[in-house]
């Protein structure tokens, strides 16, 4: 068997040469959708820094409404939520709010800092509003979104309720972080054999009862498939509820696209589990 070039495998903008072009039509796109937002409320701060911040898409004035938190990707260390507004569509026709989570980027912090700036936030989201929520999130944001899912969160603050995120729904996530070790990416992330384990939720205890979806693009590298589906078996023999799916036809970029959309398989199953959410 041959060696894993894992430098290729993870490389996703070297993998998809038309990268600029997906992230320029994202970018007008959101900024199109912030504009014609009739209930949007925009950075909203949760945090010492500027990128703590979250931006909320209401889908009524009243703000009354379920909310679904989304972490953006960019590998924890580039991209801004007001590049995924957009995404927030598909649920907002539903009826569900969109709570688009902004971080600090490696490597002014590292991923662990990370990790807890995205539970701040979502403990912040359920101290304004009451609310628990579901979790999503795209590439990085896929994996923040398996680390609320596996938190323990009355040991995080006693004043949340155990069941504040007992779902996710993680497209395109990243679960075991050692590969990225030998990849110039790490660069950034200044990962290494002691601390790898610590920031990978593929290893994690997990609470019971805890749901996870990880869905994928039919398009991406055998380790990123690999990835989602080493999720499913791992979290799923531990007792948790798991699905993987490979959306045909899109690559790690255009897999994010189907969210826009109120009637896509997408948005149907994270409608699904939003609504099983209490």
């Amino acid at each position: 068997m041959s060696a894993i070039d894992y430098e290729a495998e993870y490389n996703n903008r070297a993998r998809v040469p038309e990268h600029p072009e997906i992230f320029a039509r994202w970018e007008k796109e959101a900024a199109a959708f912030r504009a014609a937002h009739k209930n949007a409320e925009l950075a909203v701060s949760y945090g010492t820094s500027p990128r703590q911040h979250i931006d909320f898409f209401w889908p009524s004035a009243d703000r009354d409404a379920p909310i679904v938190l989304f972490i953006h990707g960019g590998y924890w260390r580039s991209l801004n939520p007001s590049g995924f507004s957009h995404v927030a569509a598909g649920a907002n026709a539903h009826g569900f709010a969109f709570a688009c989570v902004g971080y600090d980027l490696c490597p002014v912090v590292p991923i662990r800092t990370i990790i807890e700036q995205t539970r701040a936030a979502t403990a912040f989201v359920f101290r304004r509003h009451k609310r628990r929520l579901l979790a999503t999130g795209h590439s990085a944001g896929g994996h923040l979104t398996a680390c609320l899912v596996a938190t323990d969160w009355n040991q995080y603050a006693p004043d949340l309720p155990a069941d504040l995120v007992t779902s996710g729904f993680s497209i395109s996530g990243l679960f075991d972080l050692a590969p990225l070790i030998q990849t110039g990416i790490n660069a950034d992330l200044r990962l290494d054999a002691a601390s790898v384990a610590a920031v990978s939720p593929l290893f994690w205890n997990v609470p019971s009862g805890r749901t996870l979806d990880a869905w994928v693009g039919g398009d991406e590298s055998r380790e990123f498939l690999r990835q989602s589906q080493a999720i499913e078996e791992t979290w799923g023999a531990k007792g948790v509820t798991t699905e993987y799916v490979a959306v045909p036809d899109t690559n790690h970029f255009t897999v994010l696209d189907p969210l826009v959309k109120a009637d896509s398989d997408m948005t149907r199953r994270l409608v699904q589990l939003a609504r099983a959410v209490r």
